[in-house]
């Protein structure tokens, strides 16, 4: 726990940074995975395929997500992260209000840019700022409670989808002023924009800790930033391709869930997006907080690799969970499985990030973590849903092989990742040895 006594900020102090973070977070996962539940009503306003779909819910905003990370990363490094994340969150939100107003998909495919630009500032400003709160026994935990942003919001996304759906089966079409009549899932998104908007007030509360540990307060060049990275290549590629095996199961998996129980079950929309937003948000959240608590348990016992155990050990969880689900007949026992599966893939998103926090100067933490969001967000986010709808339109040519796209998909990545983690232990140890080393270098 944070205190006062080592120069972090107060426990109140710390978390309520968490808890402003997070909300930030909840409402980037609702603007980026409300997409995954509408489907059907967006395909048929649009009259697109599920390949030009899966562009809209990953490619399209990936894509850009990563490729201004890293310059928004480097500005976390050494300007405002209070203020980069304010002005993050504005972009993102008028950029998701615009997605309601789209009539062609050519620009809802330019509003969800935007939405992957705005959102590209959050990140690697708040793990920079929580590891300035926390010290280094408590970062797995904070970081994994900021995180449980994606199971909140992505479950809120699917809850408010499903509500919103039933409510337009009995209403219709909406009528609003000035922009005259709209469908129900373009007024999902702007109200989402809008609250996005009202949210910025919210980042006032926020105090920037001082930059601490290794490295604080010094302007790292650019040049040097690669040498770093690179003398620590196996650490970082074993690292961030292993947990993007994982991210590449898990939004593949959660982008088609929803249209995998109306497809195979015969379930409404409404009805999967009560039950399956409910599963998202409870053993998500569960899932991230137990593995952040779990790598700071072993780490306060000496396990300097505990970060990089607790991704393996979720792996080989969620295994047995992903060959399982997809084949069940019941839409019952999907479900129940389901459950597992979220919650083991949830685990390591809380310490994939605090993992990049032990090993990098203070300085250069924004920048190694928005290289870890790129990797993530690219394959996971960006390859991960088209993967599934392209095994299903030309790998099987049905809609109703949806089931045998997941199953193939997910548990390639999931035994991928197996692979990569087991070998990432050695380097990661031989990484928190070399920072040490670093820091007693002469200037």
């Amino acid at each position: 726990m944070p205190n006062n006594n080592n120069g972090y900020p107060s426990s109140a102090r710390a978390w309520a940074t968490v808890a402003i973070l997070m909300v930030a977070y909840v409402l980037s996962f609702i603007d980026r995975q409300i997409l995954n539940l509408l489907v059907g009503p967006i395909r048929r306003d649009l009259m697109i395929s599920d390949t030009q779909m899966s562009l809209l819910m990953g490619l399209s905003f990936a894509l850009f997500y990563t490729v201004c990370g890293i310059p928004l990363g480097r500005l976390a490094d050494t300007r405002s992260r209070r203020g980069l994340i304010a002005i993050g969150v504005l972009f993102w939100s008028a950029a998701t209000a615009a997605c309601g107003m789209a009539r062609l998909y050519w620009q809802f495919l330019i509003c969800r840019i935007g939405v992957g630009v705005g959102e590209a500032a959050l990140s690697p400003a708040a793990y920079s700022l929580i590891a300035d709160s926390f010290p280094a026994q408590g970062r797995a935990t904070a970081i994994s409670v900021y995180s449980m942003g994606v199971y909140l919001g992505s479950g809120l996304a699917f809850l408010l989808g499903g509500l919103v759906i039933q409510f337009a089966s009995a209403q219709g079409d909406v009528l609003l002023p000035v922009l005259g009549e709209v469908r129900p899932w373009q007024l999902i998104f702007l109200i989402l924009g809008g609250a996005g908007v009202l949210f910025t007030l919210l980042m006032l509360a926020v105090k920037e800790p001082a930059r601490r540990g290794v490295g604080a307060g010094v302007a790292v060049p650019l040049a040097d930033v690669g040498r770093y990275i690179r003398a620590n290549k196996r650490t970082v590629l074993c690292h961030n391709f292993g947990f993007a095996g994982l991210a590449f199961a898990g939004y593949g998996s959660a982008a088609w869930i929803p249209t995998f129980f109306i497809r195979t079950y015969g379930w409404d929309a409404g009805q999967v997006g009560i039950v399956y937003g409910s599963i998202v948000a409870v053993f998500g959240c569960l899932g991230i907080v137990f593995g952040g608590r779990l790598a700071d348990w072993m780490a306060r016992r000496g396990s300097s690799d505990a970060n990089m155990r607790v991704g393996l050990y979720a792996a080989i969880g969620a295994v047995p969970c992903v060959l399982a689900f997809p084949l069940m007949e019941s839409a019952l026992w999907a479900a129940i499985l389901t459950a597992p599966a979220v919650f083991c893939l949830s685990m390591p998103f809380g310490v994939a990030p605090a993992a990049i926090q032990e090993i990098m100067p203070n300085s250069m933490r924004g920048q190694a973590s928005a290289i870890y969001l790129f990797v993530i967000t690219l394959i996971g986010l960006g390859v991960g849903p088209t993967a599934v709808a392209l095994v299903t339109d030309y790998g099987f040519g049905d809609d109703l092989a949806l089931r045998y796209s997941l199953l193939i998909v997910t548990s390639i990545a999931v035994f991928s990742s197996i692979v990569l983690l087991s070998m990432s232990l050695k380097p990661y140890r031989d990484s928190v040895v070399r920072l040490q080393q670093w820091a007693a270098e002469p200037a």
